[in-house]
């Protein structure tokens, strides 16, 4: 997509998925002047009607008018799309999604995980072009979201949802924004610069990356271990990495994704050790999966962990640690029913 910078206009902005992060992300939007829709459903599509979005930091709340619909085709072609659904809700968002998309709309990503455009750029060539299915099977999102159109974004915020339209942000404000099919290095497209200067005014503290991939693989280097872990155990974060046998597991792990990373094109210079200093400094909290399996919803394995044992798969790699990690907390989530 070629647009010159002047003309590019993101004035109506629609989110896919007002949960913690889409309301976050919908609230920044709202203050810079978009405006604002969301596509939801039962309580939150009530809530968002009656008394629109409002977004809770420490003694602080604001509230934003958001016109809700459970149709899609309702609202119809918007500049900007945000999905921010957790990654087992992106078929349906596939399927529904299309009413929203006109040949010049943006759409951005904010999940967790590997995304569905993960291997379209940014990766060396002998996984380049790939599908995974553990994200993508039978790539039914790649062919109903256009990859051009696509921005991804890596999100450095805790947040979670007091109650239907009511978002917290806890920690954190940031987020990262890139080309998926950007050659790395390349300057940032006018469309990405755009959207950037406009989440900056909303409030958000927003960086342009060269390399997407890099910074989502990344992320998923310490999330693809806490996650699962504290699904199976039910810890927090300091509780986990306080255990000198469940670290070297994390570890073990870790070194066997970096290792994916570096044949793929994603060198990570960090040790396991420097990424667990970081984790220790937020101090005790509950991961996203552990929230979601206390609330009883599906769970992210496929996009955290299944999809760096297919990366391995793809690389003829051994990863048994991985395999091990996702075997086990696969195996829980299907006990309680949060996963196929």
């Amino acid at each position: 997509m070629s647009m010159e910078q002047t003309s590019i206009s993101f004035g109506k902005a629609c989110i896919f998925g007002a949960g913690a992060i889409g309301g976050w992300i919908g609230a920044a939007l709202a203050r810079a002047g978009c405006e604002l829709s969301a596509v939801a459903r039962g309580p939150a599509l009530q809530a968002l009607r009656s008394q629109g979005l409002t977004l809770v930091h420490g003694g602080h709340s604001e509230r934003f008018e958001v016109r809700a619909e459970q149709d899609p085709a309702v609202l119809g072609v918007q500049d900007l799309v945000i999905i921010s659904v957790k990654a087992p809700g992106m078929a349906d968002v596939a399927e529904r999604i299309a009413p929203l998309i006109g040949p010049q709309t943006v759409v951005l990503t904010a999940m967790n995980g590997v995304p569905w455009w993960f291997l379209q750029g940014g990766v060396d060539a002998c996984v380049r072009g790939r599908q995974l299915d553990a994200v993508d099977p039978g790539g039914r999102i790649a062919r109903a979201i256009d990859a051009g159109q696509v921005l991804g974004a890596v999100v450095h915020a805790s947040c979670s949802v007091d109650a239907p339209g009511v978002v917290r942000r806890h920690f954190g404000n940031a987020m990262i924004v890139g080309e998926p099919l950007a050659e790395r290095g390349q300057p940032a497209s006018p469309r990405l610069a755009a959207l950037a200067a406009l989440l900056n005014a909303g409030g958000l503290e927003v960086k342009v990356s060269d390399h997407i991939q890099r910074d989502a693989w990344f992320k998923l280097w310490g999330n693809m271990t806490m996650n699962p872990v504290s699904a199976l155990t039910g810890a927090t974060t300091d509780r986990i990495l306080g255990d000198e046998l469940v670290r070297g597991l994390i570890t073990r792990v870790m070194l066997e994704a970096r290792d994916i990373g570096a044949r793929i094109g994603l060198p990570i210079a960090d040790s396991p050790e420097d990424r667990h200093a970081v984790t220790l400094k937020l101090g005790a909290f509950k991961t996203s999966m552990l929230q979601d399996v206390e609330a009883g919803k599906p769970v992210e394995l496929d996009a955290l962990v299944g999809a760096v044992r297919e990366l391995g798969q793809l690389c003829g790699m051994a990863t048994p640690f991985t395999d091990a990690l996702l075997g086990l907390a696969r195996l829980q989530a299907r006990e309680r029913g949060l996963m196929p």
